[in-house]
């Protein structure tokens, strides 16, 4: 893998992005236009190097910074296919699982069950029976129903879960209003102000078979801010000694989340991966030795920041149109089915293309998906030089949330994924087919006779 310089969290592009002699653009050693052409587009293209970059520089910055230990969780909502979670567990990552789907693909991965921590606002009893029957390493809590519903699976399946309680620390992370989680107006965790917590212990001490570990918090994702994190570690190292002072309790563990943000555009300013762990473990030991409380391990909760950079997203030119006076826009094969996070969010991304860099007067166009509906917009404003029909764009940034939220809108297909490294290019995932569209669907026979022999269109 070659040396990284910076942070994977704090570049535009993979970490192997280069443009060779000619102007074409790599990443992995392999050119993204003959990756077009031999893969179909759109394409998902995932960098080995940058994933594997962004895991050590949170392992490493852990055992740097905080010495009485942790371990770092990947949030596998960010990206969850086999080969992902196969690849960040080679890196001595475990995983933060929000669904049955998350956790079989970890499993069918090979991913042991103990790296797994179950998470989520409303966990149905058959997953949460799945997560114990499979021996998960952890749940994460998020009330007091649920508390009730793991207690009573634990006596009726004689298990012995081990808990974190997830907690809404008040944190009002600047970040988009949908992806913020910390605030006390959340769906997520126990209310710090009505006393849940102190009925959650009281709860806790009548089934022994259940083992609190310690409180949870996640501020919300795309933060840019480290004294964000630092905050959050205070406000938890400060209710866990109310805990201890209230019910004797001592927690062996505190897992503050993830939410790191990462580069979309040259104008986002993350914090380096190291320097937000140092100021979220300075703040955890300071607030530790303020309280006199003993210091637990520290668990982290990372997604975007470790697969975002990652990975870019192929699109062949289409067709384009002149509004004199107003814009232009160029048509490429993909869009918000592939890329939701646009229309959904109103995020921002950088592109250029695959084949060259100059050879035509650089234009401003606003790049349009291929979806009906006028809000399927992917970059609105792209200096590109004057694309030809079939050149290929290149998406950067989209290695998080893109495949994960990808949908069949207009009963289009989801793209196929191939992994780079060192010149070669691994299918992950395979394109699906037409036949795909219709896997699931069951079609009565009335119905198909009545499209046989039903009226005949005017």
């Amino acid at each position: 893998m070659p040396e990284t310089r910076v942070a994977p969290n704090q570049t535009l592009m993979p970490v192997t992005a280069e443009r060779d002699a000619a102007g074409r653009l790599r990443v992995g050693g392999c050119d993204l236009a003959d990756l077009a052409a031999t893969y179909g587009t759109p394409l998902y293209v995932m960098d080995e190097a940058t994933v594997r970059a962004a895991c050590k520089a949170y392992v490493q910055a852990l055992a740097k910074h905080y010495p009485p230990g942790g371990r770092v969780l990947y949030a596998s909502k960010a990206h969850c296919t086999m080969a992902m979670m196969a690849l960040v567990a080679s890196e001595g990552l475990g995983f933060d699982v929000v669904s049955a789907g998350e956790l079989h693909t970890a499993l069918k991965a090979g991913v042991a069950a103990e790296r797994l921590v179950m998470q989520g606002n409303n966990k149905p009893r058959e997953e949460l029976k799945l997560g114990l029957t499979s021996g998960v390493g952890r749940i994460n809590v998020d009330n007091l129903d649920e508390l009730a519903l793991v207690c009573a699976l634990a006596e009726e399946l004689r298990a012995e879960p081990r808990i974190l309680l997830r907690v809404a620390p008040g944190i009002e992370a600047h970040t988009h209003d949908f992806i913020r989680t910390g605030q006390e107006d959340s769906k997520f965790g126990f209310d710090l102000k009505s006393g849940q917590l102190d009925e959650a212990m009281a709860l806790l001490a009548e089934h022994p078979r259940v083992q609190w570990l310690g409180l949870q918090a996640h501020i919300g994702s795309q933060i840019f801010e480290a004294n964000a994190f630092s905050q959050t570690a205070d406000v938890m190292v400060g209710l866990l000694a109310e805990l201890r002072a209230r019910h004797g309790v001592v927690a062996a563990e505190l897992d503050l989340g993830g939410g790191l943000g990462m580069m979309y555009t040259a104008t986002d300013d993350p914090p380096a991966i190291e320097a937000a762990v140092e100021a979220t473990a300075r703040a955890v030991l300071a607030a530790c030795e303020r309280h006199g409380y003993p210091t637990p391990k520290l668990v982290l909760e990372p997604g975007r920041s470790i697969c975002g950079t990652a990975g870019v997203t192929l699109y062949a030119v289409g067709g384009r149109k002149v509004v004199p006076g107003v814009r232009t826009y160029l048509a490429v094969d993909g869009g918000m089915a592939d890329n939701p996070r646009p229309i959904t969010y109103g995020a921002e991304y950088t592109a250029a293309l695959a084949e060259r860099v100059t050879s035509g007067a650089p234009e401003v166009y606003t790049l349009a998906g291929r979806y009906c509906e006028s809000g399927d917009i992917l970059i609105k404003d792209v200096v590109l030089p004057s694309p030809q029909v079939g050149e290929t764009v290149v998406v950067f940034g989209t290695g998080a949330y893109n495949h994960a939220m990808a949908s069949n809108y207009n009963r289009c297909g989801r793209p196929a994924m191939v992994l780079v490294g060192e010149g070669k290019a691994e299918l992950v995932v395979a394109r699906e087919s037409l036949d795909d569209m219709v896997r699931l669907d069951r079609l009565p026979e009335r119905l198909r006779k009545a499209a046989r022999e039903g009226l005949p269109c005017p």
